[in-house]
């Protein structure tokens, strides 16, 4: 060994007898910081919105940023009466329409509203979604209509909140049963598992409370990151126990065991996670920043449970070295030398298959159709809101909303686009404050004269002239009092607005009639305000017979955006909705994806050659865990099923990064007992003596995601559970069936093309 290794072999043990010294320090340090993080659970912001994950000069990001900023959203949904005649949808309709919180119901006989015996019904609320008023409302609604065939879709995201929480619940405590099972299947010791699971619960609650540090994190983030980092660092703590173990038959006390088996440990289970968290950091590259998103949480759960393991886990070994010891077992898992020698003596079967599979698999994948929306994903698991959504378009025409955010400049402008507009055949309505209408004649942003306004109120022509003069000066626009009284124009929204604030104030004093008029103007006029005028902006919303992806939609928003930018000029107004944003999730999925695999491949075989040395070696790993990927993508394409856009870029990093480990725990196995068998006896016994790594760690991946794609309802969630599931196996079969043979086929290339030079900077090799 050199003087460097071995100094750095004492640099490790002495940070190894520090942390078994001071371990009860360590353990309270622990403690606090698990209660400081399990209050902090509750500080985590989630958002479900994909759309903020956007790059922020995307039109979608800008636009929803504004509407953030300075529009109110209010609550809204659909419902379908199934089996109902005309008349009586209408009587329900009128019936909801009188509920104290729902501002409005659209129903008519056009196919857009009534079809085959079903009625649809479009509700809007006077408040928000998260309103507590509202969520009752819409639960009223439900108790209602009950006796009738009815499905309700509507985006309330407490319940799905509370929903998903739910479900991930249920699918962590069976994931824990299963996995005790494999565990207690793979393990030395029983007790071994109880301080498995102390120790992941220890790393879980430290990840999961520091999420708040970030600001904001996805529903997917928050949803699958405690069963990822349960998968993917589960091991850490599985290979310091027996290294324990080991230490522990040649050492007399169990501190030293524990101490020699922490000095090793830290440097191989450190080195172990380096290809997963390169992963990892590929996805905080993405331009798109969901995958920043889960990047950070998951690299920041793999360092949580890297510091579990190294620091807390050997107190809790000193803690119950008798139980550990007492608990003892043999193994479980078969002795699989058998199958290693039938891999050395079949030909290399496994590699000419895995070699003809893999043009296929790279086609297949390559022509996978994604969803970038919403209502285009396939579910794996219905939900009553999914299966509401799925019958309402099965039964009416598409119904997409698009809004247009404009500056707020002249009104007659903003009545010109909306004509225009209107008049687009796709466009089946027009809501603006340049089309509100008022009495039948007029809409809300006409310009009044003192003559027209004392007509709406009712009131007479000389006081209407002082409101208008009392205006004019409170604007600076003196034409009421200096100039001609009777032809002064104000739009009729800023008119109004004003004789509220007089109203209000006491300043005036209008009879019984007039204040009566003035104050049923008052609640539409303030839903008006708060949806469609903003701080510097104004918005149009438009609802249109176009599906959310397609190029038929795109060439709408196009058209909608010309006829705006006609009145507005170039670049001043932005156009937003689910279908820009399907387009900006695909144009920055087109970027990402291939700049994500291509840095995953990257990082990887750079860590793989400075651990085994070898060009060949390293990109024959790369290449078999790639083939997985490819072979694991090309599911979605021979199922016929449409998975959301984020699984492609998410799982392949994560695949890659996480299952490399199955292959280099063969090669490093392979390359130690190449030194002193045979090649094919040594191939036979490293396949059995990484049979039970494999085996553990992509069996509890594998059931991970699985659980996660048929008991979650969530359709991003699932799908991204499926392929990490679906792609542990494909790398756990690869690594068992192509990678030793192809190892044993290219043995010569492997060795002639190892570096003689230490690359971490040692002697000659």
């Amino acid at each position: 060994m050199s003087a460097q290794r071995e100094g750095k072999r004492d640099i490790m043990h002495g940070v190894a007898v520090l942390i078994v010294k001071y371990r009860f320090v360590i353990m309270l340090l622990f403690i606090a910081a698990a209660v400081y993080c399990g209050l902090s659970l509750g500080r985590v912001k989630v958002s479900s919105e994909l759309t903020i994950f956007l790059p922020p000069e995307t039109e979608t990001r800008r636009g929803i940023q504004i509407m953030e900023d300075s529009f109110v959203t209010l609550a809204t949904e659909d419902v379908m009466l199934a089996n109902v005649t005309a008349e009586t949808a209408q009587k329900l309709a009128d019936e909801i329409a009188s509920f104290d919180m729902v501002s409005g119901v659209v129903f008519d006989r056009t196919a857009a509203h009534y079809a085959g015996a079903s009625a649809l019904l479009s509700v809007s609320f006077r408040g928000t979604e998260d309103d507590p008023k509202v969520i009752a409302e819409q639960e009223h609604i439900r108790d209602f209509l009950e006796p009738y065939d009815t499905y309700i879709y509507a985006v309330t995201w407490q319940a799905y909140f509370a929903q998903l929480a739910q479900e991930m619940v249920g699918i962590v405590l069976i994931a824990v049963l299963v996995i005790i099972g494999i565990l207690l299947f793979t393990s030395r010791s029983y007790f071994e598992v109880v301080i498995f699971f102390l120790v992941f619960l220890f790393a879980a609650i430290l990840n999961m409370g520091t999420n708040f540090w970030l600001g904001e994190i996805s529903t997917i983030t928050n949803s699958i990151a405690v069963i990822l980092q349960l998968a993917l660092a589960i091991d850490y703590a599985i290979i310091f126990s027996h290294r324990y173990q080991d230490e522990a038959l040649l050492h007399e006390s169990a501190r030293e065991a524990l101490i020699e088996a922490l000095a090793k440990s830290i440097l191989e289970i450190s080195s172990s996670s380096l290809t997963t968290i390169s992963g990892l950091l590929a996805l905080m590259l993405m331009q798109f920043r969901l995958g920043y998103d889960l990047g950070m949480v998951l690299a920041k759960g793999i360092l949580c449970s890297l510091l579990t393991v190294f620091l807390l886990m050997p107190g809790l070994i000193m803690l119950f070295p008798k139980a550990i010891r007492r608990s003892a077992h043999k193994t479980l898992i078969p002795d699989i030398r058998p199958w290693g020698r039938f891999l050395t003596r079949s030909g290399y079967c496994f590699v000419w298959l895995f070699l003809l599979l893999i043009p296929a698999a790279v086609w297949l994948s390559g022509h996978v159709r994604y969803a970038f929306s919403d209502s285009g994903v396939s579910e794996l698991v219905y939900s009553e809101s999914r299966e509401a959504m799925h019958r309402i378009s099965d039964t009416f025409a598409d119904s997409t909303p698009v809004a247009l955010i404009v500056p707020a400049e002249d009104f007659e402008k903003e009545k010109a686009v909306i004509r225009e507009v209107e008049q687009l055949p796709e466009i089946r309505s027009a809501t603006g404050l340049a089309n509100i209408d008022i009495d039948g004649e007029h809409v809300l942003t006409d310009r009044y004269t003192p003559r027209m306004l004392a007509e709406l109120l009712n009131v007479g022509p000389e006081e209407a002239t002082l409101l208008f003069q009392a205006y004019g000066i409170r604007h600076e626009e003196y034409q009421a009092i200096f100039g001609s009284a009777e032809t002064y124009e104000v739009p009729l929204v800023d008119m109004i607005l004003f004789l509220f604030d007089l109203s209000d104030r006491g300043v005036i004093s209008l009879d019984a009639e007039a204040q009566e008029r003035l104050d049923e103007l008052r609640e539409p006029l303030t839903l008006a305000l708060d949806q469609l005028r903003g701080n510097g902006w104004n918005r149009m919303l438009f609802t249109a017979a176009v599906p959310v992806e397609g190029e038929e939609s795109v060439a709408l928003v196009e058209n909608i955006r010309a006829i705006a930018e006609r009145q507005y000029g170039a670049d001043s107004v932005l156009v937003v909705g689910d279908i820009t944003s399907a387009r900006d999730l695909r144009e920055s999925y087109t970027g990402d994806s291939r700049l994500i695999s291509l840095l995953t491949i990257a990082f990887v075989y750079t860590i793989l050659l400075f651990t085994f040395r070898s060009v060949i070696g390293s990109a024959l790993l790369v290449f078999v865990i790639q083939g997985s990927i490819w072979i694991n993508f090309s599911f979605p394409y021979l199922e016929g099923s449409l998975p959301s856009f984020v699984t492609s870029m998410i799982v392949s990093a994560i695949q890659m990064g996480a299952t490399i480990d199955y292959a280099i725990v063969l090669m490093n196995r392979y390359l130690v007992l190449r030194g002193s068998l045979p090649k094919k006896e040594a191939m036979a016994e490293a396949v059995n003596q990484a049979f039970p790594t494999v085996l553990t760690s992509g069996s509890i991946m594998t059931i991970a995601g699985l659980l996660i794609a048929f008991r979650v309802s969530d359709i991003y969630v699932g799908h991204i559970g499926l392929a990490v599931g679906r792609g542990a196996f494909c790398s756990v079969v690869l690594v068992l069936t192509v990678l030793p043979q192809l190892l044993l086929l290219c043995d010569g290339l492997i060795k002639k093309t190892t570096l003689r030079i230490d690359l971490t900077g040692g002697e000659d090799a």
